[in-house]
């Protein structure tokens, strides 16, 4: 993502949406959301942050009135403005019958179908127990997938005995940084990589000047490495062998012709 700008030419702070479906006024969905902001903001400094939260609990009546009359109010008009010019979105919901909560999809509902087109998106939620964590993976992910939003594959469920240990905390700290890898303006570098003057080195992989490496790979000046790919100086990458002239008769899988039922059943009659 190129770094956006002022009409002054200063760069102007990223827009991160949050958006809370938590039931309560210090709900664990609010909490895990706060988290996360957090992480997010801490894995993009320098660079500057502006949060806008959209707690869908005092807009339940304002949603459920748009859903029935197809206008909005003031305030849910707002709501819907922030997903509009956000530059990412963090997601947070209760999991309901192994799902999101219906307040959530209700406010999903009133999102416009390109709004949030390739915009990333952090997925979260939370749950009384470890079973119902797959809700990000079936319904989550696919419900932000048909928006056309970048669903970041890392997300972060928290079940309620998550809060007593570290690992939670770790696993929003990744899920922030990855985030942020998706924000990291050209030039500045992801977060946890290097790169020298002339590169772009991906987190963990430098490369050298005039040189774009990917994670965990590298190559020559003046060259693109792929991972695992062959560098200039290595020469001509092998011929592919030959295939046989005539078509095998059944299908082929890493080269070897794979002899069609037919032939199997004719050879154990044999």
């Amino acid at each position: 993502m190129s770094t956006p700008t002022t009409t002054t030419g200063a760069p102007r702070p990223l827009t991160l949406a949050v958006v809370s479906a938590g039931m309560s006024d210090a709900s664990s969905t609010s909490l895990l959301a706060d988290r996360l902001t957090g992480a997010v903001r801490e894995a993009l400094a320098p660079v500057p942050v502006r949060v806008e939260r959209i707690e869908l609990r005092p807009l339940a009546h304002a949603i459920a009135d748009h859903l029935l009359t197809g206008f909005s109010g003031p305030p849910l008009a707002q709501a819907l403005a922030v997903l509009d010019r956000a530059d990412a979105v963090v997601a947070a919901t209760p999991t309901y019958q192994a799902s999101y909560s219906g307040l959530f999809k209700s406010f999903a509902d009133l999102i416009g179908a390109d709004v949030l087109e390739d915009v990333p998106v952090l997925v979260a939620a939370t749950g009384g127990s470890a079973r119902h964590s797959l809700v990000l993976d079936t319904a989550l992910r696919p419900l932000f997938t048909h928006l056309r939003a970048l669903v970041l594959p890392v997300g972060v469920y928290a079940a309620t005995e998550d809060w007593a240990g570290p690992e939670l905390e770790a696993r929003i700290r990744r899920a922030g940084a990855q985030l942020a890898r998706h924000l990291t303006p050209v030039g500045q570098g992801a977060p946890g990589g290097s790169g020298t003057s002339g590169t772009g080195g991906a987190a963990g992989g430098p490369g050298p000047a005039g040189t774009e490496a990917a994670a965990g790979g590298s190559g020559p000046a003046g060259a693109d490495g792929a991972a695992g790919s062959p560098g200039a100086d290595r020469g001509p990458a092998p011929a592919a062998p030959a295939l046989p002239a005539t078509a095998p008769s059944g299908p082929v899988y890493d080269g070897t012709a794979v002899p069609a039922f037919a032939d199997l059943l004719a050879g154990t009659a044999r």
